[in-house]
């Protein structure tokens, strides 16, 4: 119950009971990657939003096939439309940002600290740093809800929204 996540109304909620055997280790690597699902849930709940609310870029995104930016759709249909050296470019990014830094146990990394700066949580008060690492986890878990949601409506109705 005392650790952070467990918030109000459900306290520490493990419907599954896979903390239930007590290993230390295992509830740290999985909070680890709860805290990273969790930030890509949110990136990609903007992401999936942001194109429709402010438009998209000017130009191409693959001047030599001659597709533009404004002929990708929102949602689900954009997967087919990107380039396949487009896929590769991000799957590239996603394995440095990946790999970049050391996620083995007793490392930031693995506590979920990553070196990006947009993703660092800071505070020298401990327990401002707390309530924000809370908050970061909250947000999280709604994201990963909210993208969930995102893909199932697209996928069932063929519209992002």
């Amino acid at each position: 119950e005392s650790e952070r996540g467990a918030q109000p109304p459900f306290g520490f909620w493990d419907p599954l009971g896979l903390s239930a055997d007590g290993d230390v280790a295992t509830f740290k690597r999985r909070r680890a990657s709860e805290i990273k699902h969790g930030r890509i849930a949110m990136l990609a709940a903007m992401g999936y939003m942001t194109p429709e609310i402010t438009g998209k870029f000017p130009g191409y995104l693959s001047p030599s096939t001659g597709v533009k930016y404004a002929d990708i759709p929102n949602g689900l249909a954009a997967i087919s439309k990107v380039p396949v050296v487009g896929w590769l470019q991000i799957f590239a990014w996603t394995a440095v940002c990946e790999l970049w830094e050391d996620q083995v146990p007793g490392t930031p990394g693995h506590e979920g600290e990553f070196c990006f700066k947009a993703f660092k949580v800071t505070s020298d008060a401990p327990e401002t740093r707390e309530t924000k690492l809370a908050s970061e986890l909250a947000n999280g878990r709604l994201a990963m809800m909210a993208i969930i949601g995102l893909f199932f409506q697209d996928g069932l109705t063929g519209s992002a929204y």
